[in-house]
This record gives structure tokens, sequence and C-alpha cells, in this order.
């Protein structure tokens, strides 16, 4: 049996609602690399770049860094950005990214052809989980296509073609 979910009232009830989503974060460990990939093999567009230093970000991050590089990138076809983030001067560790561990997360682009795109990752030399692209036999997406890359980093991409109507 389900436990309920609390209810604290209807959102007018309350203050501090999501009204958007205006990015998601991705750690690397080269912000030049990963931005090249992800503007001239993904095709998203450099919108903004920079490197910070300034003390509300370490104490907003917790981390004791000296500078971190980041860019916004904008995906095509949507009002969504990702946040590459360049962490300097703290130690990092590379993560497993495996698909069941606890905080590990990804993220889904939606492509026309599949398998062009499947191709084009694979000659440059991209990881990818499954031998090629999986056709969707259950769900919502149900007769399209669906493959899992890893970025430079390691950090999982999956692509999405939706059936054809």
């Amino acid at each position: 049996m389900t436990e309920a979910r609390p209810t604290i009232g209807s959102p007018a009830d309350r203050a501090g609602n999501i009204v958007g989503l205006f990015h998601g974060g991705v750690t690397v460990s080269d912000l030049d690399r990963a931005v090249a990939f992800y503007c001239d093999v993904l095709g998203f567009a450099l919108a903004a770049q920079r490197d910070a230093s300034e003390d509300y970000l370490r104490e907003m991050h917790t981390q004791p860094f000296t500078t971190v590089r980041m860019a916004f990138l904008a995906i095509p076809n949507s009002a969504t950005m990702i946040e590459l983030i360049q962490y300097v001067g703290v130690d990092t560790q590379v993560p497993r990214y495996q698909p069941s561990d606890p905080s590990t997360g990804h993220l889904c682009f939606l492509v026309d052809d599949i398998h062009a795109i499947d191709g084009r990752l694979r000659v440059i030399g991209l990881r990818s989980r499954s031998a090629r692209p999986v056709r969707i036999t259950a769900g919502p997406n149900i007769g399209g296509w669906a493959v899992y890359f890893h970025d430079p980093d390691g950090y999982p991409l999956e692509f999405i073609q939706r059936a054809r109507a």
C-alpha cells in the first residue's frame, strides 16, 4: 500500500511555488572540452561563459574552490539551458554514473533521427550503454527509439526519437 503524501494546501495558499525550469547543471572536468563537445558535436549554442571566484558561490556550494568556470548552453528548440561547471582548485572524484546508483542523473534529448546521431557519436568514440538504439516497446514513447551515451566525462545522455505519426 502506498503511503499518502502530505498536503500543504493549494499553490495559492503558500509562497515559494515552482514557476519554470531555467537550467540543469552538469559538473565537468574540463570546461573547454565540454563546451566543444556540447556545441560542436550536439549543436548547442554558447549563451554565456565566465570564470568566477565570488564568496557567495563558495558559501552556496560549500566548496573551497579557487575558481568556478561556468558556461550556459542553449538547447536547440528549447527555452531551457544546460550549465556546465568546472571547479578549479578543489579535489574531485570520478563518479561511477551507474543508472541504478542513487543521485545519478541524466539528460534526455529528443532527436529527429536516432540512427544518425547514434552513428555520429560512435564515430567520434563516445561510449554507449547498448550496442545500438533500442526500440521502445511500452510506455508513453512506444514505437520510438532510445539510446544512452556518455559525454566525455562519463555523464549519461539519453536520446529519444519519438514514434512517427
